[in-house]
């Protein structure tokens, strides 16, 4: 499966975006999808995953609340909005995904990435 994220952009402290992440090249419905960022001279880490059919959902304690996840399926598309945006989570954020045959955690697992797109907020 090929991934491309998109909706990233510049926006002030307390704004909102929403992240897509389009899927081609196999059956969408086949995987779990995860958001992951990685903020300048950091480790990469996980935000958020839905699974399959959309029923199982996760996030990391940082953006319980603010960020949420979800998926179109028919769409071939997951996505991720993002409000109350704060300075801390500016990063490159990325899609990944994991076939369903496998636990939608831990987040280790992702082996198909997209590439990222960069998410700034200001202060």
């Amino acid at each position: 499966v090929q991934l491309q994220a998109s909706g990233g952009g510049l926006v002030q402290a307390g704004g909102s975006l929403r992240l897509s992440c389009a899927a081609s090249g196999r059956t969408f419905s086949m995987y779990h999808v995860g958001w992951f960022r990685q903020a300048p001279g950091k480790e990469r880490e996980f935000v958020a995953a839905v699974s399959w059919g959309g029923a199982g959902i996760f996030y990391v304690d940082s953006v319980k609340g603010r960020f949420t996840i979800s998926r179109d399926n028919a769409k071939n598309t997951a996505y991720m909005q993002m409000n109350n945006l704060k300075p801390e989570d500016t990063a490159v954020y990325y899609c990944a995904a994991r076939p369903k045959a496998y636990p939608l955690l831990p987040s280790s697992g992702y082996d198909y990435w997209g590439q990222g797109t960069q998410v700034t907020v200001s202060s």
